[in-house]
């Protein structure tokens, strides 16, 4: 909290008059102030129930007993204005913070388009990025999947970039959903504001959909995975994501420092607001970043099928004999073994989709 420190009274008041416009800040300050301020008088009152155990008319009584007893009027005053905001930001997560006013948002490469047919049971979509780009080929390669008759396709949402911006979530959910139905909701303090987004073309497809989510689904891409499950009952897999549906506005505070605040959510008919909660997936599969990030450069060039099946290591057979080798033990048979790396994420959804279709049948 040491920036909180350095913050000029007058910047922490800017703060506070921006701050303030944003919906759903009312407990979030209640809380903020009443916890900082309880650390103050704590050695005075034996407690032990934490500020969040504390009903609204508890906060508000231990407030009052602060600012009438409190032995400096003046240093409570000054105290609380830090108070409210380090409990704003404590309490408000990712939806407020202090930024350096220069510094660039930290933006990551991504990984490139990919599409494949998996074993002839499921059309596999990674689109890398949520932008007009992947969205010409992701249209084209579900059109390509229509023509092949395929009656599943995964549509992997993980490690996507964060782009500013609920446009290519619609864009990409239009391409599942039924034609006329709300997909989301743009939310702002102002209820005038609040904006409907809804589909006005015809589905591209209409099968089997699972989509594929983790922790690094944020922004754009985890507002495409609530819905698609809300509107083309799809099916998640994968790990809860990150909870960061929403849309960030700066406002400078002087000495090279601003204030980033949510100023606008993202929910869905059915689930709701999705900031901070996220989305929670159907089917919970645990899978660290750094193997799946590893999979996914290798599967740019050898398939993310590769990764998805396990292959039976060749055996000795008749052929072997007459050519008098065997690939149990020969220098052939460890190259051509399955890889140790495996998708596990990607390999539920197939055994989803594999389920699923037999009791179609």
């Amino acid at each position: 909290m040491r920036f909180l420190q350095e913050l000029t009274t007058e910047g922490a008041e800017f703060f506070l008059k921006r701050v303030l416009k944003a919906r759903h800040f009312r407990k979030a300050i209640v809380l903020g102030i009443a916890g900082l301020f309880l650390i103050s008088v704590a050695q005075a009152v034996e407690s032990n129930h934490s500020v969040d155990s504390l009903d609204d008319a508890q906060v508000q009584k231990a407030l009052e007993a602060a600012r009438a007893n409190f032995l400096s009027s003046e240093q409570l005053e000054k105290a609380g204005q830090r108070a409210l905001l380090q409990g704003l930001i404590l309490q408000l997560g990712p939806g407020v913070s202090i930024v350096e006013t220069d510094a660039k948002p930290e933006t990551a490469a991504g990984f490139p388009f990919l599409a494949e047919i998996l074993d002839g049971r499921a059309g596999y979509i990674r689109p890398g990025k949520l932008d007009s780009s992947a969205l010409t080929q992701f249209e084209t390669t579900l059109k390509n999947f229509g023509e092949k008759s395929l009656g599943a396709v995964i549509l992997d949402l993980r490690g996507i970039p964060v782009e500013p911006g609920f446009d290519g979530s619609a864009e990409f959910a239009k391409r599942f959903c039924p034609k006329g139905g709300v997909l989301f909701t743009v939310q702002k303090p102002n209820a005038k504001q609040e904006r409907i987004v809804t589909n006005d073309g015809a589905p591209v497809f209409e099968g089997v959909l699972v989509v594929l989510i983790d922790s690094d689904t944020q922004g754009q891409a985890e507002v495409l995975a609530a819905t698609l499950r809300d509107n083309a009952k799809a099916m998640l897999v994968g790990a809860p994501t990150a909870g960061a549906a929403v849309e960030f506005a700066d406002f400078p505070l002087g000495g090279g420092r601003s204030v980033r605040v949510a100023v606008s959510q993202a929910s869905t008919p059915k689930s709701g607001g999705l900031f901070p909660k996220g989305v929670s997936p159907d089917i919970v599969v645990r899978f660290d970043r750094e193997t799946r990030d590893k999979i996914f450069d290798q599967a740019g060039k050898e398939g993310v099928g590769r990764f998805a099946f396990d292959v039976d290591p060749p055996r000795l057979n008749e052929a072997a004999l007459v050519a008098n080798t065997n690939p149990e033990i020969s220098g052939e048979a460890s190259e051509k073994e399955a890889p140790t790396l495996r998708d596990t994420v990607l390999q539920r959804a197939l055994d989803l989709v594999t389920a699923i279709g037999f009791f179609k049948k």
